[in-house]
Order: structure tokens, then C-alpha cells, then sequence
């Protein structure tokens, strides 16, 4: 049966492709040829984490003179305060002897190393507490980036131990575990990062016709050989059957299975182990539909053409995040990450910086950052801030003495909605 085209119709590559960017497009025919279209998630996995050509896996191009800046390349104000706000809930969960901080997908290593100087700065606050780092990072490439940045290069690989494939320690004196999968982690009192990870993680997309759901699906275009575009499954898929929730109302649906799954597992260990995790990307509470997009040199790039060369992402669906958790932790958010700067005291910070710059440059530096990561237009609105916390951290566990010797729960750092309550 001939598949139906999308409503996303084929665009031609863009330019001559180089042969590396020419070699993935190769292989993607070849495996289309051999066995049908390929799920958008496929065709996402192949693009970015290709062991020979994938775009994080040879480029991952982060910062000015890559294919996309990220907040805390922008201002270290940011990674400074997402720490305060890990000390925050230590402080309110009774200060626990352990403390891991867990990213995944950590980039440059900019946001840990942001985020281990206000460790450092409130190192008496942490004294009597056992910190660690643990990251959980695919890219060879930029492993050796982050190990560079956050131990000026002392580190040793790890052979015997299978999980961790590298260690070393920080320039502040704390250990650092490099993994390649959560489940690598060890468990204990965690708490999680992931900053613009979920963004890139492989999406399904679906469309509901007259005979009911269809799959987007990548084919060759038979007009054009070696173009790719989107096409509808002529029947419903496995995913289709398994990913589309029952109460669906919109007509177009993306959805990442691989978020669930470390959804669960954040979860599980959150419940398990207690700490708390914070997501910080892009994305909205179950409302949108077609996010699917490619960045290339800070521009938007045609999804399917030239794949290897451009970062690919799609808005982040917090509903579906909360839905994974299934109920195992509390969750707050989304909200937008300029409500949770502002909440988190970003502007007495601003103003603190400004007063000890000494060069106009710097101070138009500080304002222009702090314009990027706040503005409505820019990132302020765009991004949010979502987080998992053990229920008992904001509901008191029944005490037997008197209800009113309760004292109250503090509030949650940069999640105003509770302190309205």
C-alpha cells in the first residue's frame, strides 16, 4: 500500500552535502530501502547519536560558535542560582550527610562548574556533608570537554568498573563520575539536573485521520532519490497502539518515549532515596502540536535534509512527563523560567554584579544576559522549570502530639504557586 503523504510536504537538501553529511544520508536510504519508512524517532536517534556521524557524536555545538547557545553559556548567574536552589531543598529535607548532584547531558560542563563554585561559596553550609558529581554523558567528545573544564584536565579513565568510564576531581576538591546511563548512577540522596536534555531526546510523531491514528513515518521521495520526506503509516503502528493516551484531544501529537522511561526512573529513585530533580527546557503543558525542529549555525535547518549537520529538538511535553511519574512524587511546573529567576532572586544578583563590575563592558555584558535568559521574547517565556520532589516534602507526615506543634513546611525555592497557598 502506497503511503499517504503528510501534510508536511518534502523540501530539497540544502547545498551539496560534505561527505560525512553525504554518508548518513547514504546509510538512511540504504536502511529505507531495506526495510520500509523509518519512525521520526529513528530517523532522530540516526541524526544525532550515529556512533560515526551523528551530530552530537562528531560536532555537539554548543555555544557561539556552534549551532545553539544554552542559558548557562550565556550568564553564570543561572547555573549559580539552580544551585542555591539544590542547597535550598538540602537544607529543607534536614540536611542528609550525602548529597549527589546527577546531570544529564551536561554539554560543555558550564551549568556543574556554575553550580560547584556556589558550593565552594557556601562550603562551611556544606562542611559536614559528603558531595559528589555524577554525570551522564554519551558523547565522548564532549566528556573530554567537561572534564577539561570542571578538573583542568585531571581525570583517569576507568577501566575496571564498567559503569563509570571515567573520574576525576573537581578544581574544588569534590569527585566527579562520568556515566553513560542513568542506571549507572549509583543510588542514594540525589538530586537531578537536566537542563535542555530532554529537548533532544527521539520524538514519535502521530496524526489522527478519518481511519483513526497514523504514525509520521521518514521515507525517500520517489520523485527525487536521496531526498527524504515525511509520510503517514497506512495502517496504525506499535507506537500508535502504545503511545497515544486514550483522552487525547489534539489532531497532532509528539511523543518521547525515552522521557518516560527516565521519568520513571527519576521517580522510582526519588521515592526510593529521596533528593529532588529539576527540569529546566522548552516546551508546554500538553498544548502544542508540530515542535519538531533543527538548529544549524543559530538558524533554523529543514529537519530532513543534510541530517548528521544540524541539532534536532522538540518542545518538551510536561504533561507527559508528570503522567510518567505515575504518581510516585510530587511535581511542580512548569513554569517559566523567568517567573523562576525572579522567584529565585535573580535580580538582587544582577544588582550585586553590577555594583562590583568595574568596566562599562562587563556591566553591558551582565544587562545583555540577563535580558536574554529574562526577556518574554528571548528565552524567559519559552523555557520552564519543572521538578520532582518526595510527596513527604510538602505534605507533613500525621504526627500522634498536637497538629498545631507542627512546624509549617518551607516553601519550595522558585516555585512561587506554594507560597500562595
Amino acid at each position: 500500500v502506497p503511503t499517504a503523504p503528510a501534510p508536511a510536504a518534502a523540501r530539497p537538501c540544502a547545498g551539496p552535502a560534505g561527505a560525512a553529511e553525504a554518508a548518513l544520508l547514504q546509510h538512511l536510504c540504504r536502511k529505507v530501502r531495506a526495510t520500509g519508512p523509518l519512525t521520526v524517532a529513528e530517523y532522530m536517534r540516526e541524526a544525532l547519536t550515529n556512533p560515526a556521524q551523528g551530530y552530537y557524536t562528531r560536532r555537539g555545538g554548543i555555544g557561539d560558535s556552534g549551532d545553539f547557545i544554552t542559558s548557562p553559556e550565556i550568564s553564570q548567574v543561572f547555573g549559580e542560582l539552580i544551585g542555591i536552589w539544590y542547597i535550598s531543598e538540602w537544607m529543607a529535607m534536614g540536611k542528609p550527610n550525602t548529597f549527589q548532584l546527577v546531570e544529564l547531558g551536561p554539554g560543555r560542563g558550564t551549568l556543574t562548574e556554575d553550580i560547584l563554585r556556589v558550593f565552594n561559596q557556601l562550603a562551611s553550609v556544606l562542611s559536614k556533608c559528603d558531595v559528589s558529581v555524577h554525570l551522564v554523558e554519551v558523547s565522548p567528545k564532549l566528556s573530554k570537554i567537561q572534564a577539561r573544564m570542571l578538573t583542568g584536565g585531571k581525570v583517569q579513565p576507568n577501566p575496571e568498573d564498567e559503569s563509570v568510564y571515567m573520574k576525576g576531581i573537581s578544581k574544588t576538591g569534590i569527585p566527579i563520575f562520568w556515566y553513560r546511563d542513568i542506571q549507572d548512577v549509583p543510588p542514594g540522596y540525589s538530586f537531578y539536573l537536566a537542563h535542555e536534555f530532554f529537548d533532544a531526546l527521539p520524538i514519535h510523531k502521530f496524526q489522527r485521520t478519518e481511519k483513526g491514528w497514523r504514525e509520521v513515518l521518514v521515507d525517500i521521495d520517489p520523485e527525487v532519490p536521496d531526498r527524504l520526506r515525511f509520510v503517514l503509516s497506512p495502517s496504525s503502528t506499535p507506537a500508535t497502539e502504545n503511545f497515544i493516551q486514550p483522552e487525547e484531544m489534539r489532531d497532532h501529537v509528539e511523543v518521547c518515549p525515552e522521557a518516560g522511561v527516565i521519568m520513571q526512573r527519576l521517580a522510582c529513585r526519588i521515592e526510593k532515596d529521596g533528593g529532588a530533580a529539576l527540569v529546566a527546557d522548552y516546551g508546554h503543558d500538553g498544548t502544542k502540536t508540530d515542535t519538531f525542529r533543527g538548529f544549524r549555525n543559530h538558524k533554523l535547518h529543514d529537519v530532513l535534509s543534510a541530517p548528521g549537520t544540524a541539532d534536532l529538538t522538540a518542545d518538551v511535553d510536561f504533561s507527559y512527563l508528570r503522567k510518567m511519574t505515575r504518581e510516585r512524587t510530587t511535581t511542580l511546573g512548569p513554569i517559566k523560567q523567568r517567573e523562576f529567576l525572579k522567584n529565585m532572586g535573580i535580580d538582587l544578583r544582577l544588582q550585586v554584579l553590577l555594583q562590583n563590575s568595574r568596566d562599562t563592558a562587563t556591566r553591558e555584558q551582565l544587562l545583555h544576559s540577563y535580558d536574554m535568559l529574562m526577556n518574554p521574547e528571548k528565552m524567559g517565556d519559552c523555557f520552564n522549570f519543572f521538578a520532582l520532589l518526595p510527596h513527604h516534602r510538602l505534605v507533613q507526615a500525621d504526627k500522634k502530639d498536637k497538629p498545631e506543634s507542627k512546624s509549617p513546611l518551607p516553601p519550595v525555592a522558585g516555585f512561587n504557586e506554594l507560597l500562595m497557598k
